[in-house]
């Protein structure tokens, strides 16, 4: 299934139905009073939040929802018939915005999560609305309200616990597919991942999280250059940042400060954010080495950041990164509760 994270599309809500102009026609009852119902009310155009699905891919290949009009009310008091809403199902994560001004209409996080994006258009009153004391054979009803149309930006942020950051062959995917049961494409080239791959992560006594591999990034990503810039966005709902630092980089401080500098020009806010540094592919430098090479490559870090060494193919080192990024996740859910 292709990956679709960003999709404009139109809306219009349904016209509110007319009310009746109607009098009652019965027998020995020649001066009957007025019964006209009410126009049925048009239908809503509605996004909502469903857990099952991961893209926005249906709706850039369907971008126009109109919903149906409100039906004219009838005699003897009957209400006209409201029309149907049309009902969206969105990934959660998804940002409703409006297209014209850039404001933000909802946010789709939870199951069930609604948004409205065009509402109906109310019915009209009938004429038996407007009988009075004065006039008491009202010969006008309301007409019904138009609906809605705008054009709608959806935007989806990926849900995850903990988002990894890297350049491109820092060893992401395989540090994603050895922590959990994801099968991301795997291969020795720049930018094997072109789109971002989620992972469920067991720790045992029921405890789980969610692992989101981020496309490589490029210096300049934030300017646009190479594919990470347009992913940049998912790291923004992550509860902890991982960057993820070849062992065999030449400096990886350095590095690990470029990937840095690109976060913050893209959203400033993400410094605030917990984060932690994987030293992977630690299987190349053998274990005779492994302990000498990690105190240099920490020593190229600036003071605080915690670095911990993985080799994802060995398997060495995950049970203790994956017991750390818990602790901030789990800080993040007690915070959010």
């Amino acid at each position: 299934m292709k990956f679709v994270d960003y999709v404009t599309i139109t809306v219009r809500s349904g016209k509110g139905g007319a009310g009746s102009v109607h009098f009652r026609r019965e027998k020995f009852e020649p001066k009957g009073g007025p019964d006209g119902g009410d126009g049925g009310p048009g239908g809503s155009v509605i996004v909502q939040g469903d857990p099952s699905l991961y893209t926005l891919l249906d709706l850039r290949y369907n971008r126009h929802h109109f919903a149906d009009s409100g039906e004219p009310g009838g005699g003897s008091g009957k209400s006209g018939k409201a029309g149907d809403d049309i009902v969206l199902r969105v990934p959660l994560g998804s940002v409703v915005k409006d297209a014209e001004t850039g404001e933000v209409l909802g946010d789709v996080v939870n199951e069930g999560d609604r948004v409205v994006l065009a509402q109906g258009g109310r019915g009209g009153l009938g004429n038996t609305h407007f009988k009075s004391s004065t006039n008491q054979a009202p010969r006008y009803a309301q007409p019904g309200e138009p609906g809605e149309e705008r054009d709608v930006i959806l935007e989806l942020k990926l849900l995850a616990d903990v988002g990894l950051v890297g350049f491109p062959n820092a060893g992401k995917s395989t540090l994603v597919s050895s922590l959990s049961a994801a099968k991301p494409k795997i291969a020795d080239y720049p930018f094997t991942t072109l789109e971002p791959n989620l992972g469920m992560v067991y720790l045992g006594d029921w405890r789980s999280f969610v692992v989101a591999d981020i496309p490589g990034l490029i210096e300049g990503a934030s300017e646009g250059r190479g594919l990470g810039h347009q992913f940049l966005k998912h790291v923004e709902r992550n509860a902890v940042l991982l960057f993820c630092v070849a062992a065999d980089s030449e400096e990886p401080g350095a590095r690990y400060q470029t990937l840095l500098d690109e976060l913050e020009a893209f959203s400033p806010h993400l410094m605030a954010k917990p984060r932690l540094v994987a030293l992977t592919k630690m299987d190349i430098v053998g274990p005779d080495l492994a302990a000498e090479w990690v105190e240099q490559a920490r020593a190229t870090f600036p003071d605080g950041v915690e670095v911990i060494p993985v080799s994802a193919v060995a398997r060495t080192g995950l049970d203790r990164l994956k017991e750390r990024l818990w602790t901030f996740v789990e800080q993040e859910r007690a915070e959010a509760e």
